[in-house]
């Protein structure tokens, strides 16, 4: 079949960011309307926030994190996860803070950030901003000062001689090296009923929206299995499961973690890996998974900024093409906490530290990124997500082209994925916007250039 080779053609004037879409608006203090329910819908086009409230101001406070509920609202965040709440242990803490995931009580909020009351109003703002609430929730293991290490020790994994145990590696029996956390024990079918009953206790008593389930595939699978459904009795939730595997799916997990299209984007960023092993990776995912699996994309989250790196630390030059390719593919994007500031630095995880809320690059990137994702059927992301097919171009080891398709809608990616300037040839013809700069562009028979990590979202 004779190529169609593309070319561009320039127009010196700039549109709208995106066809006079604009910013969701925040509810003002006067909204008292109930939240529905998060529903499928919601998740076609959602974009999802973690929350550092440690981390987040310098107070480090549920109050000081309320007031930029609206703020994230027009930059178009649609569900919230926050990081644990709870009372954290000192026996065997880790700094001089601890970590959020050694809880010493499942019901209770860390003092560190304030009073049930305030995290009360926390929850509420959001809703009044049409903002869904997800709690971090873990499951696997509990602080040394947990009621249950003395009330019930039987709660825990014991070693031979009757030592609860912190967790260990399924593989290799050797410890992970989480020693500020005991094991717990999920033969223990009372552990298990108190572990749903305080679950239950956020989402009935305090109006939670769903989880995000820390390290979900240690737990027993059969867990969840019984689990969810007692808490989806209550009113639908979400459910994230940190974890890529797929079983977690048919149990009742709404969303997994996309650790392969991570670690992906980070090897073609050091050109370990040719840009086409994204698409391979997108076909390898369609066979593996079931329909309806939804992926949460992300360049960085608390793990991978404090202990792997800061994005521009990974992914270099190519960020800003990353970001918008975590945008662009099947599933829902994530922003963490101080990434929409440009943040470039590694937060503390057992210290104090604080983001710099200075707006930069990036904010108004994001903007952009979640109007045009709210805005075209062709990115939907969730159970019923818009198509993904690959197109071909001149070097697909260099050149990341695909398209998305839904109802009518189109949305196209061509990104140069290396350090070096190409002249490329792409399958597309026809006349379109660059969504991210306005310019108008005519694809026709002719090779153009791109410059190193250059991308562009092409809209009708």
């Amino acid at each position: 079949m004779k190529k169609i080779i593309l070319s561009l053609v320039t127009i010196a004037f700039l549109v709208g960011c995106n066809e006079g879409a604009k910013p969701k608006e925040a509810a003002t203090s006067e909204k008292t309307e109930m939240l529905a329910p998060i529903a499928d819908s919601v998740l076609e086009t959602a974009t999802i926030y973690e929350a550092n409230i440690r981390q987040y101001s310098e107070e480090g406070t549920f109050n000081e994190f309320t007031k930029d509920i609206p703020a994230l609202k027009e930059m178009g965040i649609d569900i919230i996860w926050v990081m644990p709440i709870y009372p954290i242990s000192s026996t065997k803490s880790k700094g001089s803070l601890g970590s959020y995931y050694a809880i010493t009580d499942y019901t209770k909020v860390n003092p560190e950030f304030g009073t049930l009351k305030d995290f009360q109003k926390l929850v509420k703002t959001a809703h009044d901003n049409g903002i869904y609430v997800v709690l971090d929730w873990v499951a696997n293991h509990t602080g040394w000062d947990h009621v249950w290490i003395k009330e019930h020790p039987d709660y825990y994994t014991q070693d031979k001689d009757g030592n609860i145990v912190d967790p260990l590696n399924p593989e290799t029996g050797e410890s992970w090296g989480w020693t500020d956390v005991a094991d717990l024990n999920y033969d223990n079918m009372n552990m298990r009923k108190e572990m749903t009953e305080d679950m239950l206790y956020w989402v009935k008593e305090q109006n939670i929206d769903g989880f995000r389930c820390d390290v979900a595939d240690n737990v027993p699978t059969d867990f969840w299995a019984e689990a969810i459904p007692e808490l989806r009795a209550e009113k639908p939730i979400f459910m994230l499961a940190e974890s890529a595997k797929a079983e977690l799916v048919p149990v009742g997990f709404d969303m997994l973690y996309n650790w392969p299209g991570l670690h992906t984007m980070n090897e073609i960023a050091k050109g370990e890996k040719p840009a086409s092993a994204w698409n391979q990776l997108k076909a390898e995912q369609d066979s593996t998974y079931t329909k309806g699996t939804i992926f949460m994309n992300f360049i960085t989250n608390h793990d991978e900024n404090s202990w792997n790196g800061t994005v521009f630390e990974r992914l270099g030059d190519g960020t800003e093409a990353f970001a918008a390719l975590e945008y662009m593919t099947p599933g829902m994007p994530l922003i963490y906490s101080g990434q929409e500031y440009d943040m470039n630095k590694a937060l503390l995880f057992f210290e104090k530290d604080t983001i710099n809320k200075t707006k930069g690059k990036f904010y108004s990137i994001y903007e952009k990124l979640n109007v045009l994702k709210e805005t075209h059927t062709a990115l939907n992301g969730g159970k019923n997500a818009a198509a993904y097919e690959p197109i071909a171009t001149s070097d697909d080891t260099k050149i990341l082209a695909f398209k998305r398709s839904k109802a009518g809608d189109t949305v196209y990616y061509i990104a140069n994925l290396t350090s070096e300037s190409i002249d490329a040839e792409v399958r597309l013809i026809g006349d379109f916007t660059n969504y991210m700069t306005g310019e108008k562009i005519k694809l026709g028979p002719a090779k153009f250039a791109l410059k190193p990590w250059q991308y562009m979202i092409l809209v009708k």
